[in-house]
């Protein structure tokens, strides 16, 4: 079945440009990331069928703001616009920390090791406070599997930190 991107533009692109709102902190920033994701649907249409499209343009979205902040920060920028404790509030336990590391320079150490799609689920439930089951949705996994996900991450966080301290 083919996708008709009008429609879908017209039904899905204020949920994409809230997402990059949110992630990107910059309304035109989010204007761009929005279009790119609709671009990258046109591209990939033929291999596409029409279910699901607001979990996929959900995840595409996340996925190009993750690399805006990303190149953020290798073009000189900063993720200055995320709070780490705002977005993991794991790391709100840790005050010696973020007054001893910029929070940008935080979270990038912490997220850089981690998969593309450990990151979106973080985001999701620290950043965006979706549930367990809406994250398994999008990403289409488990309860149990984000769960598991959410952990380990923690346990890796916990880890970093602590080897911070030595």
């Amino acid at each position: 079945m083919k996708i008709d991107i009008e429609d879908c533009y017209k039904k899905y692109a204020p949920m994409v440009f809230r997402r990059c709102s949110f992630l990107l902190k910059n309304e035109d920033e989010a204007l761009d990331a929005a279009q790119d994701v609709f671009v990258n649907l046109i591209r990939s249409q033929e291999q596409l069928h029409g279910q699901f499209l607001s979990s996929l343009l959900y995840t595409i979205a996340t996925n190009i703001c993750l690399n805006r902040l990303r190149q953020r920060k290798w073009h000189g920028g900063s993720v200055d616009n995320l709070s780490s404790s705002q977005i993991f509030p794991l790391l709100a336990e840790n005050d010696s920390g973020l007054e001893r590391v910029e929070d940008g320079m935080l979270m990038d150490a912490i997220l850089q090791d981690e998969s593309e799609s450990t990151r979106a689920i973080c985001f999701m439930y620290h950043g965006d406070g979706m549930t367990l089951r809406e994250i398994g949705d999008v990403m289409d996994m488990s309860v149990s599997g984000v769960r598991k996900r959410l952990i380990s991450f923690n346990a890796r966080v916990k880890l970093k930190l602590k080897g911070d301290r030595l």
